[in-house]
């Protein structure tokens, strides 16, 4: 399974924003109240579950946007 980032990739912000430049992301960021980070190069930085919260309509808060690490326990299958 290959490992997944914990921020959005800048292909996959510039999908779900439809730009593909750093300025026009951070105005729609800005003006739909998205939090993100600005990283050395001045491009915005979303989390991943922050990022699913906010797609399925689920305001973002210390409790549900902690990430659990989550793995397939068999141990008690039979």
């Amino acid at each position: 399974m290959p490992e997944v980032s914990e921020f959005l990739t800048e292909e996959e912000l510039a999908a779900m924003i439809c730009a593909k430049r750093s300025s026009k992301q951070i105005q729609w960021l800005e003006s739909h109240h998205w939090k993100y980070e600005l990283n050395a190069a001045g491009k915005p930085v979303v989390g991943r579950i922050y990022a699913r919260l906010r797609l399925a309509g689920v305001k973002p808060n210390g409790v549900n946007a902690t990430a659990e690490p989550w793995s397939l326990d068999l141990s008690k299958v039979s």
